[in-house]
């Protein structure tokens, strides 16, 4: 009888690092690669900036100056001396209570809408051509209209928040419902689901996608929207700040006032997506 040898124990890596040190390494590894491409980028285009604004016949302040005039203001936004004379975070809650209300109700409305006109082809061949025509306006030339109307220049602002964002969730939610996948409609067929649990468990999930598509694309109109109607309304607002420091020629605090406006519409557009991602379980593109 033949034995046979043992079998070598197989060999140990030199190495062996935790499962957890592994995982954070590549998390880490994750964040950097998203985070340092966007800042290596906005430092190349501060040093562009730069180094172009002190050539000769530059009319632009450069980054280095913009700290300069403006250091009050970037390092106390939460200053209220009365009046209008407020830090930067005060006019941007007032644009943001604005946008909150105007893109509520035109999230409701422009559901609502495009609900009955992607279910209804009545409805879409009688209020989609309407609906082509009126997103084309542009959102200023609502405003004499609102203002005529409403005679105060609160809920005129509103208004021109909510025409201006209701149309792309309007034609998303439409797309959306339209774009129901037939094998849906047949099991719900097959299983003899009645109307209101057609519409909860298979309509509204599958076009949930669409529908935040849509969201996404309105909360960004809806802000800039609401920064050039407050040029023109006046009041505490970012945009009246922004016309305000262009009356006074300080241009510097136009330039943090711009950053402000972008930093707070992508964390706006990154809420909406977060949002969505989770009301819709990862199906909606982040």
């Amino acid at each position: 009888m033949t034995v046979s040898a043992p079998r070598p124990a197989p060999a140990k890596p030199l190495l062996s690092l935790p499962r957890r040190t592994i995982l954070g390494e590549s998390a880490w590894a994750g964040r950097a690669r998203a985070v340092l491409p966007p800042l290596l980028v906005v430092l190349l285009l501060g040093l562009v900036w730069e180094a172009a604004m002190h050539a000769p016949g530059a009319t632009l302040p450069p980054p280095s100056k913009v700290w300069a005039d403006s250091h009050a203001l970037i390092t106390d936004p939460f200053f209220d001396n009365g009046g209008l004379d407020k830090g930067l975070f005060w006019h941007l809650a007032a644009s943001l209570s604005r946008v909150a209300l105007g893109f509520a109700i035109a999230a409701a409305v422009g559901i609502l809408t495009g609900l009955l006109i992607g279910t209804s082809p009545l409805a879409m061949r009688g209020l989609d051509p309407i609906f082509q025509v009126l997103r084309t306006v542009p959102p200023l030339a609502w405003l004499p209209l609102s203002l005529a109307a409403f005679r105060e220049a609160q809920p005129s602002a509103i208004f021109v928040i909510f025409i201006t964002s209701v149309w792309p969730v309007i034609i998303n939610t439409a797309v959306g419902v339209r774009n129901v996948p037939q094998d849906y409609r047949n099991v719900a067929a097959v299983i003899r689901l009645s109307g209101v649990q057609y519409f909860w468990r298979i309509l509204l999930p599958a076009a949930a996608p669409f529908i935040f598509t849509g969201l996404r694309i309105g909360i960004g109109l809806s802000w800039l929207a609401i920064v050039a109607a407050e040029m023109l309304i006046g009041g505490v607002g970012i945009g009246f700040f922004i016309w305000d420091a262009w009356n006074s020629s300080n241009l510097s605090d136009i330039c943090v006032a711009l950053a402000y406006v972008g930093l707070t519409g992508f964390c706006l557009d990154r809420l909406v997506a977060l949002l969505g991602r989770l009301v819709t379980r990862g199906t909606s593109e982040g």
